[in-house]
């Protein structure tokens, strides 16, 4: 599901993108005194003890999203497709609430609602007249997900360095996956210094492609009401429990 993605690459397939579903590779017809040799599982990158600078940010990060209850911000998402050489942008609210309450309102260029209630996630679309629920594992979420609910450790699962951006609102750390990684290649986050607030946040893809989203308006603290994480679809609408079949 999109918003599995989503959380899991620390917001990122914009939810108007179909799904990739790679076909299957075609059994190997080599005989069998030509086989080849196993291919080599390419080095994990060797964690590199960040600088003074850097790690008083991100202390100062993890420090600012462990102690925030809610907050609610707009969006502007930016998915630079590698292989196609185009870009999709998209635009909405986003709002959050202690224990993994999220809500993602699409507003352009269509309408998309995605809530993360628990293990339980609902994409609503208003136009097919569709209610999907499904349900995600959140114990198996990276920490670059995960730190924004005040719970893992970027340290413990990235090597972080400060990288250089001429148009950044804020210091840039690039973290890159201490372990093989097969749902993203790096992660940047733009942190504004002051404040210790992401500010935006870049993924990026195994296939080179990457997923930006920019965070505005950012409020915290503001004591956002747990019924905003409700899906009230009018009559009509088409539910899909896909929670059933996971089941089964």
């Amino acid at each position: 599901m999109h918003l599995e993605m989503l959380l899991m690459t620390l917001l990122a397939a914009p939810v108007v993108a179909p799904a990739k579903t790679p076909a299957a590779p075609p059994a190997a017809q080599a005989p069998a005194r030509q086989a080849s040799a196993p291919a080599e599982k390419a080095p994990e990158p060797k964690k590199a003890a960040p600088t003074p600078e850097v790690k008083d940010l991100v202390d100062r990060m993890q420090a600012f999203y462990e102690k925030t209850q809610d907050f609610t911000a707009d969006f502007k998402q930016d998915y630079k497709y590698k292989v196609l050489r185009r870009t999709q942008s998209s635009t909405g609210k986003v709002i959050y609430k202690k224990p993994g309450l999220m809500r993602w309102e699409y507003e352009k260029p269509s309408v998309r609602t995605f809530v993360l209630a628990g293990e339980k996630v609902y994409a609503h679309d208003p136009e097919a007249q569709t209610l999907s629920v499904g349900r995600i594992d959140t114990n198996q979420l990276s920490a670059s997900v995960t730190f924004l609910f005040g719970k893992g450790k970027l340290a413990d699962e990235f090597s972080i360095s400060k990288g250089e951006c001429k148009d950044c609102k804020g210091t840039l750390l690039v973290l890159d996956p201490l372990k093989e990684e097969p749902r993203f290649r790096q992660v940047r986050l733009e942190v504004d210094p002051k404040t210790a607030q992401v500010l935006k946040s870049t993924v990026v893809d195994p296939d080179g492609s990457e997923n930006a989203i920019a965070f505005l308006n950012l409020k915290t603290n503001v004591g956002v009401d747990a019924e905003r994480f409700k899906i009230n679809p009018p009559q009509g609408t088409r539910i899909d429990d896909l929670t059933k079949l996971m089941q089964k």
